[in-house]
């Protein structure tokens, strides 16, 4: 596969969720339920730091827009498409 196939092909699916996310008006909100799992994970030496897109798959669980398995399916795609 050519390199600006690669390169095409890694920003497909964050696209998508972009396009998904704007669709329905979904935006990352960050409550305090999410900072206090960030410290206990972080505490507990399992430090979990989710990109944007990342972010944005859990608002549009959290908005009813995907269930938990269409967002685990597609965080997999995700991170599958970005790995080097």
């Amino acid at each position: 596969m050519s390199a600006q196939r690669s390169a095409t092909r890694s920003h497909y699916t964050a696209g998508v969720i972009q396009r998904l996310a704007t669709a329905n008006n979904v935006a990352v909100v960050v409550t305090s339920n999410d900072v206090f799992a960030h410290h206990v994970t972080r505490l507990s030496g399992d430090d979990v730091n989710f990109d944007p897109i990342e972010n944005t798959i859990v608002a549009l669980q959290r908005a009813g827009i995907l269930d938990r398995v269409q967002a685990v399916r597609l965080q997999a795609r995700y991170l599958r498409e970005s790995r080097p």
